[in-house]
């Protein structure tokens, strides 16, 4: 696939460095097509290789429980950057874009209107692309930003659920940019600082504004808070996956729910989709402790309020929705 780095040379070394007799690769979507093509450089290196099939939603995904079952030595797992300290051994193939983002960035730039302070932002795959936009910016008469924090392994970095780097500069920048493909990732950029941002896809070469995506599923939102206000059954909902299992927040979310006088059942699912919850029918509404994005994806399809912890505590009323949209959307 052409575009990306997938680092075949650091595989085989990482297979012959620790023995590895069987490999589990593990890619998301999008990258799955290159499944068979790894699979055999890693054959080559005399390690019996199984291809993940299932869903692959982040670094907080890794696929433990499946290289448990099959006895494997090493995970390889692309697309994202280290995140969890494994009890498999992983190695972390991030695949870097190749894509050039010079045309796409001069086509963002007449977006920014009349917004001088601007801040950028990324996932993994385009963070060599930051310099070039920086200089850019700067070129145009730009005071350009980028942020940093603890939790995340680069400056400007983003991830589905982490939008702490972005969080970080909100009061330095009039707007974002937001480097990288599809609404996924700005939209979290745009509901975690309320800030105006502009999309500069490289691989449709297309420069769009997210704002009146942000504003409709804002709307989205408040209207599964009303309407669990008045659900008095409830389902915790936890996680399994590695990165996703919040248990004791689970708990603490449980006794909350009790304390206001709501009856609360934990529940537990390595997939947390529609059709898993529809077998529960007398549960009014749900909390969601595992990635808070699930909440957010095609909110109609669930027939129930799915809330993130945060909503569930403006529910409570131990938020206000204004404190709640300062804390973010998309955080748990």
């Amino acid at each position: 696939m052409k575009g990306f780095d997938f680092e075949e040379g650091r595989i085989k070394q990482e297979i012959n460095k620790i023995g590895a007799k069987r490999v589990l690769i593990q890619l998301p979507e999008g990258l799955k097509p290159e499944g068979p093509r790894i699979a055999k450089i890693a054959e080559k290196e005399g390690a019996l290789t199984i291809i993940s099939a299932d869903p692959c939603y982040g670094a907080c995904d890794i696929a433990v429980n499946e290289a448990e079952i099959f006895g494997v030595d090493l995970i390889v797992h692309f697309g994202h950057a280290k995140l969890l300290v494994s009890k498999i051994p992983t190695l972390y193939i991030e695949a870097r874009s190749t894509i050039a983002v010079k045309e796409v960035v001069e086509k963002a730039l007449p977006l920014l209107g009349e917004y001088s302070k601007v801040g950028l932002a990324t996932t993994v795959q385009h963070l060599d692309t930051l310099k070039q936009t920086r200089t850019m910016l700067l070129k145009a008469g730009k005071t350009v930003v980028i942020g940093e924090c603890d939790q995340m392994s680069y400056p400007g970095q983003v991830t589905g659920c982490n939008y702490g780097n972005v969080k970080s500069i909100a009061d330095q920048v009039e707007a974002f940019i937001f480097i990288g493909g599809g609404m996924f990732h700005a939209l979290g950029v745009a509901l975690s600082t309320s800030k105006p941002t502009i999309v500069a896809d490289p691989y449709n070469n297309h420069a769009f504004s997210i704002n009146d995506e942000a504003k409709k599923i804002i709307k989205q939102r408040w209207t599964s808070v009303q309407e669990s206000h008045n659900a008095q059954t409830l389902g915790v909902l936890v996680g399994s996956k590695p990165g996703q299992e919040h248990f004791e927040q689970a708990l603490a979310i449980k006794d909350l729910a009790e304390k206001h006088g709501k009856t609360a059942y934990l529940l537990t699912a390595k997939e947390i989709i529609p059709e898993t919850l529809l077998e529960f029918p007398s549960i009014d509404a749900y909390i969601n402790t595992a990635c808070p994005r699930i909440s957010f994806e095609a909110p109609e399809k669930f027939s129930k309020p799915v809330l993130t912890v945060n909503e569930f505590m403006v529910v409570c009323g131990e938020y206000s929705w204004e404190s709640m949209l300062k804390k973010g959307l998309f955080e748990n």
